[in-house]
């Protein structure tokens, strides 16, 4: 069945990729963006793409209009959203306001969140979906807060509200922003012949999962059966690599990388406060979820990826 999707932030990393597969899949795919870009698209011109702001309702409204599924990725990230709390409250939290009272009115099949491990407190080793939230970050307040907004639209209106709590995304293209972009940048940036100096330290663990493995868990949520589901949001572990074991595995494909290392406190500090481990069990029973890419194979395919010019 060919579907009318609009991906929010669609196009922005997670959006791009995303996007690119829904397209190739035969849906008519719309993308909401603040800043349209067009270089993760494999070909823009089949897309319309609507530049708006998620905190204006109407702007929203407009775009949500006549659509069957809303992927929600648009957010400010960790370190933007720090530096601007005001902005990332009227965004992250605001705009997820605005895309479930759209897809209220407009009666939408269902809205697929983009979460994220930054939910849970500092000091946490391992978490499950049902360990007690507290963010230190208000781009964890905001996320945690749209999870329970998204409960709330479910059980209130029955809105079908379906989300992931993503680790760190890692893949070409990413960009600058959050503060677990290190993770991607350290292995795009000596594959494309360029010195990186990591930000955090080489023991610092972090959850990451490859951005190819992030698309399926949002589609296979969303074709998810529903009486299978027990809860509206689900942890995605990924993998979880020191920063050390990554670097060791990027001069294992490019050899004369120019990788090292200066921990920056405060980066550092926001990092660590992340849970080192998340449990995904619920989802792995739920509806079957499994990663495709270890940490040997994400490395390597990444670099071939942008040694190719390709994503």
């Amino acid at each position: 069945m060919i579907l009318d999707i609009l991906i929010t932030g669609g196009t922005g990393f997670i959006g791009s990729y995303l996007a690119n597969v829904l397209r190739d899949a035969g849906n008519n795919v719309t993308l909401f963006d603040i800043v349209p870009r067009r270089e993760l698209l494999h070909n823009p011109e089949e897309f319309e793409i609507i530049r708006g702001d998620l905190a204006e309702l109407s702007h929203v409204f407009e775009a949500v209009k006549e659509k069957d599924v809303i992927y929600h990725t648009g957010a400010l990230l960790s370190a933007s959203a720090e530096e601007a709390p005001v902005t990332a409250y009227r965004v992250n939290l605001g705009g997820t306001f605005n895309v479930l009272e759209a897809a209220r009115l407009f009666n939408v099949e269902a809205v697929i969140f983009t979460s994220t491990a930054a939910t849970y407190g500092a000091g946490l080793e391992t978490v499950t979906d049902d360990t007690l939230q507290r963010p230190t970050t208000m781009y964890g307040v905001c996320k945690v807060a749209s999870e329970r907004l998204g409960e709330y639209y479910h059980r209130k209106f029955d809105v079908n509200f379906r989300g992931v709590r993503f680790p760190s995304i890692v893949g070409a293209g990413r960009g600058l922003g959050g503060a677990s972009a290190y993770s991607t940048l350290m292995i795009e940036y000596p594959a494309s012949g360029k010195p990186y100096t990591v930000y955090v330290k080489e023991t610092t663990r972090m959850p990451i999962l490859y951005i190819h493995d992030a698309v399926q868990a949002l589609i296979q949520l969303y074709k998810a059966k529903e009486d299978g589901l027990k809860r509206r949001v689900y942890n995605i572990a990924g993998l979880t690599p020191t920063t050390g074991e990554i670097a060791e595995l990027v001069r294992k494909y490019v050899p004369d990388a120019q990788l090292s290392f200066k921990p920056d406190k405060e980066m550092v500090e926001i990092v660590e406060s992340w849970p080192r481990i998340l449990n995904e069990t619920c989802a792995r029973e739920e509806w079957g979820w499994k990663h495709i890419y270890e940490l040997d194979t994400l490395v390597e395919d990444f670099v071939k990826t942008v040694r190719s010019c390709s994503v």
